[in-house]
């Protein structure tokens, strides 16, 4: 349940301004491709560092490296209070990226060091603790922001991230062994550990490109704040069910090229809906974009686990992979901003994503050959 705790922090910095947008850009003067920055910067500030995750694994630890990165969250959501101009916004998602790229680097060889028979199942849980917060943070961000204005109800965050750093600091295993982890250098010579990477940045893009802007495609046809932001909501909550489903069959499940393809299947279909038939397939559309991405966002990382040999191995896997494919997905927010600027319509940004869907059919059955699966990096 600690992994769990720890991933619900670590997207309400992120979703919460989606359903936000339009007010925030009205407050700060902050054009589609500026507010796209509000997602891209985080995400790839993730990349950036997790890119250093052996590193970091091996010069802080799990225990630190994770409590310093919810200080980071906790702060960057501190700092927006009392409504910050566009720059500072954006320097706080920036700041928030960082602590979040830290968590991330580091929870995938905490769990493979505390629970090498029990990390397929508590990578799922964890995802699934990301999914629930980021279904939290959409749907109560109208509300909050009228309550407390919307920069104060984003500041309000800080609040479960101390907490949670409190409890992680007096919960988490220390090391058992008195000396440093040796670090591990990055797969750049690994054909595999590559097509991971694309398989994360593709898959992830999927999700920060609905994560950012799905609430404001919405508001542009008519809906209110409120609704958008629970129709991301509901999104994140199938998210969460699917989270939890795999993270309870997946140990049961031996050949994963069934899964995989289904699951993509599904994102699919939620992209061609939400492009083609927005208003009348809505909730269709929530349902199928909820279960795939909910699915996909961790089986992408528990494929890369499976080549994890120990937890060092795992935390220069896991960097590698989250590292570069974070930073691939944090051009869909950026991209999809500058078509709506020219466009004034996001449709054709979700068929662009429904296109890289479809490329990453074709990778998956490289991935989930049956000489591949499990082969170690």
């Amino acid at each position: 349940m600690l992994v769990l705790l720890v991933g619900l922090n670590l997207r309400p910095i992120l979703a919460a301004i989606g359903p936000l947008l339009d007010e925030i850009q009205a407050a700060t003067g902050l054009g589609s491709a500026g507010a796209g920055a509000l997602t891209t910067l985080p995400i790839a500030a993730m990349g950036f560092c997790a890119l250093g995750g052996a590193m970091l694994q091996a010069k802080l630890g799990e225990r630190r490296g994770v409590a310093l990165g919810l200080t980071l969250v906790a702060l960057a959501s501190a700092l927006r209070w009392g409504s910050p101009n566009g720059a500072g916004l954006i320097l706080t998602a920036a700041l928030g990226g960082v602590g979040i790229a830290l968590v991330q680097a580091l929870i995938p060889a905490y769990i493979h060091r505390c629970h090498p028979q029990r990390t397929s199942a508590l990578m799922g849980l964890y995802t699934t603790g990301i999914m629930g917060g980021a279904a939290l943070a959409a749907a109560s961000a109208a509300p909050l922001a009228e309550r407390f204005g919307w920069a104060n109800g984003l500041a309000l965050w800080a609040i479960p991230a101390v907490l949670t750093l409190s409890i992680w600091w007096n919960l988490a295993r220390p090391p058992i062994t008195t000396g440093r982890t040796a670090s591990r250098p990055l797969p750049l010579k690994s054909p595999h550990a590559w097509r991971l990477l694309l398989f994360f940045g593709i898959g992830t893009a999927a999700y920060t490109l609905v994560l950012a802007w799905l609430p404001p495609y919405y508001t542009g046809l008519g809906w209110s704040a409120t609704d958008s932001g629970l129709l991301l909501g509901g999104i994140s909550l199938a998210e969460v069910g699917a989270g939890l489903l795999l993270s309870a069959l997946i140990g049961r499940i031996r050949q994963r090229r069934p899964l995989v393809l289904g699951v993509l299947a599904v994102v699919l279909a939620g992209l061609l809906c939400l492009a083609l038939a927005p208003l009348a397939l809505a909730i269709p559309t929530a349902i199928l974009l909820g279960v795939g991405i909910g699915a996909l966002f961790p089986l992408s990382l528990i494929l890369a686990m499976d080549h994890a040999r120990d937890s060092a191995d795992a935390g220069s896997l896991l960097g590698f992979v989250q590292g570069g494919g974070y930073l691939i997905a944090s051009l869909a927010p950026l991209g999809a901003g500058f078509l709506r600027d020219r466009l004034a319509s996001l449709a054709d940004a979700w068929l662009l994503m429904a296109v890289g869907i479809m490329l990453l059919m074709g990778l998956a059955l490289q991935l989930t050959a049956p000489s591949r699966e499990a082969q170690p990096v």
